[in-house]
């Protein structure tokens, strides 16, 4: 506590925690702001029914929102620690890169890989004072899975406005999150059912939207990426349960559940 009574994040605390989760969603919200600011002409011809063509809301206005979200997630990190408030910045030149040019590179899914990464490392170093050693394997690890089923999810979301799937061999990169999550599971000290499950449930739902883009019928691409965007719910919740954080994996859990939900209302994309 300081300046009369005011918290004052420090890594490790809850407050900390509570600052790390406003800033991680910043990013997120000021992410698919931008996003929409920079797909805006495309949008146009190919996607009537979003907001700015349909004249709901201004561009620049998008564009302004957007500034303010990822510039504030950054300050709320540096708030913490400057290790933090560097990834923070990292993240948001990444998120800001993919947003500018992912229509035009076909890397683009790397990018947005990088972001999802880095949301793992910003969280590290806001509720820690440093990672080493076994800490940083598990973070590097972890994070390596996520990057990698973030591209393929990417890759089959860049085809989505199509409704069809062009190669399918770079979907062999969503082996690598499988693999990692069966790690933990293994690696734990006492491999937990709940994690065990979680696994389970991560591989089954995975198996079913790459079934959904194998079959390629109309709306199965749209249907498949929505459902592995919900997917990265049961992953976190897997790495949760095996590193003995139950509470915070059923946590995790809800999320996926509640992402389900709510695509019913917005698209997910």
């Amino acid at each position: 506590m300081a300046g009369g009574g005011l918290a004052v994040p420090t890594p490790g605390s809850t407050v900390a925690l509570a600052t790390a989760l406003a800033a991680l969603t910043l990013f997120y919200l000021g992410g698919m702001y931008l996003n929409d600011a920079c797909d805006a002409i495309i949008d146009a011809r190919e996607r009537t029914d979003r907001p700015i063509p349909r004249g709901e809301v201004s561009r620049r206005t998008v564009t302004q929102l957007a500034i303010l979200m990822l510039s504030l997630g950054a300050a709320l990190l540096f708030a913490i620690s400057l290790p933090a408030g560097l990834a923070g910045l990292a993240l948001v030149a990444t998120v800001v890169a993919y947003d500018l040019w992912h229509k035009r590179i076909t890397w683009a899914p790397l990018l947005m890989g990088g972001c999802r990464l880095l949301t793992y490392v910003a969280a590290a170093l806001a509720l820690t004072v440093g990672v080493l050693g076994h800490e940083s394997a598990l973070l590097g690890w972890g994070a390596l899975g996520l990057f990698c089923h973030v591209v393929g999810l990417t890759y089959a979301a860049r085809q989505e406005a199509y409704d069809r799937l062009g190669a399918a061999w770079p979907l062999l990169v969503l082996a690598v999150p499988a693999v990692v999550g069966l790690a933990f599971v293994l690696a734990s000290p006492e491999t937990s059912p709940l994690a065990l499950g979680l696994w389970l449930g991560y591989l089954v739902w995975g198996g079913r939207c790459l079934l959904w883009l194998r079959r390629r019928a109309s709306g199965d691409v749209p249907r498949a990426v929505v459902g592995l965007i919900a997917a990265i719910s049961l992953y976190d919740a897997t790495l949760m349960a095996a590193l003995g954080a139950p509470v915070m994996a059923l946590l995790a859990l809800l999320a996926f559940g509640a992402t389900l939900a709510l695509q019913r209302l917005a698209a997910g994309t």
